[in-house]
């Protein structure tokens, strides 16, 4: 074969195959809006239907039985690459999801993690330091008996708000770590109310604040921890007793629906602002509308992280909890799945 022969082969394998591979890169091109197995395929393709037109352009469009022999041999090849092509872009492409959702929680977690570093840095060094300046005055010897005793008491209080602040904290970083695990049953909602009202009956009085439930004539059950789900609306009801004024109303109620079981506590305090109202169970989101001011110092302040304790353990019963306004106060409704009747 001359060289001029060669060239010219060179020439029509190169005229042919480049238009080829040309209009492969615009469609990957393209395809990456689209999806990642068209990409997958086109890679594969392009090489093979180039080396196809190439050849069939150096020929001259001669079919002889080697050119046959050769169409044979690159269709078999297609046969095989492009099943693997598609199998192989599913499989990155979960992969590429995956990777993003593992990043989004790390991302979000780490965020999780600093408001709470910044929220226990502030609240933990009022009541340390409210405790620190009433020990000094009592051990240099400046108050009178009746005054120590006073001081005795804002002492216990304070512990007791250390105390419940430390568990919340305890209970949140389990949340955070995916690590609660609660021993499902079946449940009876009303008997879940029955236990909330009689531990916050009494701070409900003191906080001049009505406090009754709604329930409804038989008995709504859902499969999850009783424990779990009495910290829950625990949680739900003091934070409307702490956010209703003197003569305020709260009301627990339960129910089921089409869409599973509910639970609300309405208020009738100020309300939530409407742009709080996304965020109200993050961890250490504090919302424009503060706490009732209470003349009584003893009543539970709170840890700042009981909604946010309570939306991970609702979570963690694939239910959901959402806060919107009434008329006149709050609602913090939680929905859960209904058990299965027995």
């Amino acid at each position: 074969m001359t060289a001029p022969h060669i060239w010219e082969m060179i020439g029509l394998a190169l005229a042919f195959s480049v238009p080829v591979v040309l209009i492969g890169a615009l469609v990957i091109k393209l395809a990456q809006s689209w999806s990642l197995a068209v990409s997958m395929v086109a890679l594969v393709l392009i090489p093979t239907v180039a080396t196809f037109t190439g050849v069939l352009g150096a020929s001259g469009f001669m079919v002889n039985d080697s050119f046959e022999s050769f169409g044979v041999v690159l269709v078999i090849v297609s046969v095989v690459t492009i099943p693997a092509a598609v199998m192989l872009a599913r499989h990155q492409a979960r992969k590429m999801v995956w990777e993003d959702q593992i990043r989004e929680s790390e991302h979000a977690a780490e965020v999780s993690r600093r408001r709470l570093v910044a929220f226990v840095s502030h609240d933990l060094r009022t009541p340390l330091a409210g405790i620190r300046a009433v020990s000094e005055a009592i051990a240099d010897g400046v108050l009178a008996d009746h005054e120590i005793r006073d001081h005795a008491r804002h002492i216990e209080q304070e512990t007791i708000r250390l105390s419940e602040m430390v568990d919340d904290l305890f209970e949140m970083s389990k949340i955070n770590a995916g690590a609660i695990q609660p021993v499902f049953d079946r449940v009876a909602l009303d008997e879940v109310v029955d236990d909330v009202l009689s531990a916050h009956r009494i701070t409900a009085e003191r906080a001049g604040v009505t406090l009754r439930a709604d329930l409804p004539d038989e008995p709504v059950r859902v499969i999850g921890s009783d424990r779990a789900l009495v910290r829950v609306l625990s949680n739900l009801v003091a934070n409307a007793i702490a956010h209703t004024p003197d003569g305020g109303r709260v009301a627990l109620s339960v129910g089921r629906d089409e869409r599973g079981a509910w639970a609300r506590v309405d208020d009738t305090g100020v309300g939530i602002d409407e742009a709080d109202l996304a965020r109200v169970f993050d961890i250490a989101y504090r919302g424009s509308n503060g706490r009732v001011p209470r003349s009584d110092a003893s009543l539970p302040s709170g840890s700042g992280l009981g909604l946010a304790i309570a939306a991970g353990l609702v979570q963690a019963h694939h239910g959901t909890v959402t806060a919107y306004n009434l008329e006149s106060g709050a609602r913090l409704e939680v929905r859960l799945p209904l058990a299965g009747e027995a």
